[in-house]
């Protein structure tokens, strides 16, 4: 099992849950809650293990928000697309996908993962420079990989049946 399916597995991302999860409402708001995670970070400078408390309210949000909004009624949307493609991801092992795809994920991801690094560093150092680059890498990076993830998905539901279907 891989990063990625270790973490569907954790928030019980079930097929109903994933179509709920499409809905471009829930993968926005997920990615907006990013800046809120780093500035309970930062809080805790401020107010100490207080800071805990913010954390804990937007780990239990991350969990709820796939099941907080319906199946999307429209299915093209670039978000819907890019979170279908998250499952053609997940599912590689199971059903290949091309290996341009695969290279061009990895390498979004660690820009991500990379900005990821120098954020939190910056947050809990209090350096704001350091921190707000590095949120917007990692910003940047997830955006790019969503945005290949949508590519994965036009190229693999022409392939596959079960994927071709959550369009409809």
């Amino acid at each position: 099992m891989n990063f990625g399916q270790w973490i569907a597995r954790s928030f019980a991302m079930s097929d109903a849950v994933w179509m709920r999860h499409a809905n471009p409402w829930s993968g926005w708001t997920r990615v907006a809650t990013a800046l809120p995670l780093f500035l309970a970070i930062w809080s805790h400078v401020r107010i100490g293990w207080w800071a805990v408390i913010p954390l804990a309210f937007l780990a239990v949000w991350l969990w709820f928000n796939p099941r907080l909004f319906p199946v999307p009624e429209r299915r093209d949307a670039w978000m819907t697309r890019g979170v279908f493609g998250e499952r053609v991801w997940l599912n590689r092992k199971t059903v290949p996908i091309p290996a341009h795809h695969a290279r061009m994920a990895h390498i979004t991801s660690a820009i991500s993962a990379l900005g990821l690094v120098a954020a939190i560093y910056g947050f809990f150092a209090q350096d704001l420079p350091v921190a707000a680059l590095g949120w917007a890498i990692m910003i940047v990076g997830k955006l790019w990989f969503l945005d290949r993830m949508v590519w994965l998905y036009a190229d693999m539901r022409s392939e596959v049946a079960d994927y071709a279907a959550w369009s409809e």
